[in-house]
């Protein structure tokens, strides 16, 4: 047994010498690496500044210097590791890890500055390439000027100006981009050629950018008119569903909402202007569109409260009467009995005295004084009221409760019989039992009454 794990322990150690000789390799790799590539990054920034301008190139310049400190830590970890110092096995994999992770966050943030810079290092390479797409790309849309006019003319003479003033100015607004667009790219040019070169990128970003808008006002040109042919294409189909919704609307039982969404499509079908006058059809068939979806959810709102039954007056106001009885008595009870009542007690009439303030909030005013209640609020209220009544019972059952608990038991003390003992009530049984007996038999008798109108 001695001898198995013997050989067990050499097998470890030969493994563990094998990862720390692994490691040392890995060290020695990457420390080559990453010297070789801040070489070449330097290399790569004095042909960057050349090319975009010390500005440019601010951040890759102070990364450059950050990571030539951080691997001058990670050469002299390497240099501890060959000296004549013996160094444990220990030291060593502590030192190699330590350099194999400054070499790694060395090639990491290398990486990222220059790729940060590298789509404008290309542009800048092919500059006088990108100004001659530009002159050419101005005249090519140039070209097309001309024509923008004549469509914008064209449309004039069958939509309203309210339509056609969202790509009236397009041609002309082309037009300025287009000859900044061609400064801009001789601008380029010759801070180019003196050797300015951060000037000549920022001339030719303006030039491209100016191209690219120009050519965005001048396909808006054309996308107008298809768009606007289709919009009074759709405009007929939704008159037509309009008018068919207004017939069936028609037929429909009487309700305010519903009459005013009729009225409204009405309004905007009546809108409509006759044939041959200029139009805006986007307008009208946002209107029209906003008019006959009003109408559906009006007819859809109607049925559906034809479909339950809208509480009687009478049964509204008879339940709000009967959450301010319990409400009342729950409220007097608890403050007869500050002493004994606790939180949950106090928290349903707390949550009770809320929802009856929200009641009167959402009928207007006073739910008690108001004369009537409109169809549209009785279900709501009749649902707030019970809710009110309910919480109120809760709170005087628990109340009730609080009281109970809280009582003295013991013969011959404050309470029994009939608080005070006989000095106090005669020998009588009244008490805190009594009178919540009575105040919850009022309640039931009147919950019973309440059902009879309900």
């Amino acid at each position: 047994m001695a001898g198995f794990w013997g050989k067990r322990k050499r097998e470890q150690q030969q493994e563990l010498q094998a990862q720390d000789l692994d490691l040392a390799k890995r060290a020695g790799t990457a420390l080559v690496a990453a010297d070789e590539r801040i070489r070449v990054t330097a290399d790569e920034l004095v042909f960057a500044e050349a090319e975009l301008g010390h500005e440019a190139t601010q951040e890759l310049r102070v990364a450059l210097t950050a990571v030539r400190q951080h691997l001058g830590e990670a050469f002299r970890l390497n240099q501890l590791n060959h000296d004549e110092i013996p160094d444990t096995p220990d030291e060593l994999r502590e030192r190699n890890g330590r350099i194999v992770q400054l070499c790694e966050w060395a090639e990491d943030v290398l990486d990222e500055r220059t790729a940060a810079l590298a789509d404008r290092i290309a542009r800048a390479r092919r500059a006088p390439q990108i100004i001659a797409g530009v002159r050419s790309d101005a005249a090519r849309l140039r070209s097309r000027i001309p024509q923008a006019r004549e469509t914008v003319e064209r449309l004039a003479a069958r939509y309203a100006p309210e339509a056609l003033a969202q790509v009236e100015a397009n041609p002309a607004e082309a037009d300025q981009l287009l000859g900044f667009a061609e400064h801009s790219a001789g601008v380029a040019e010759r801070r180019r050629e003196a050797g300015q070169r951060e000037q000549a990128n920022l001339a030719l970003e303006a030039a491209t950018e100016s191209v690219r808008r120009a050519a965005t006002l001048l396909d808006a040109v054309e996308t107008f008119e298809v768009e606007a042919l289709r919009a009074e294409s759709t405009l007929a189909a939704i008159v037509e569903d309009s008018r068919d919704d207004l017939v069936v609307a028609l037929k429909e039982p009487p309700s305010p909402g519903v009459s005013k969404a009729i009225a409204e499509l009405q309004s905007a079908l009546a809108a409509l202007p006759a044939a041959g006058v200029n139009t805006d059809p986007f307008t009208q068939l946002s209107r029209l569109r906003e008019a006959n979806a009003g109408l559906d959810a009006a007819i859809a709102e109607a049925r559906e409260r034809a479909a339950r039954p809208i509480p009687p007056l009478e049964h509204v106001r008879h339940a709000i009467d009967d959450a301010d009885r319990q409400l009342a008595v729950a409220r007097d009870v608890i403050a007869g009995h500050r002493g004994w009542i606790g939180a949950d007690a106090r928290t349903r009439l707390a949550e009770s005295e809320r929802i009856r303030v929200d009641l009167d909030r959402y009928l207007g005013g006073s739910a008690a004084a108001a004369t009537a209640i409109d169809e549209d609020h009785r279900e709501q209220a009749m649902a707030m009221a019970r809710r009110v009544a309910y919480l109120a019972g809760e709170a005087l059952q628990l109340a009730q409760r609080d009281i109970d608990v809280s009582r003295p038991q013991h013969p011959g003390q404050w309470g029994d019989p009939g608080w005070g003992g006989p000095g106090w009530g005669g020998g009588r049984r009244s008490g805190a039992g009594d009178v919540m007996g009575g105040i919850l038999g009022g309640l039931v008798i009147g919950s019973i009454f309440d059902g009879m109108f309900d």
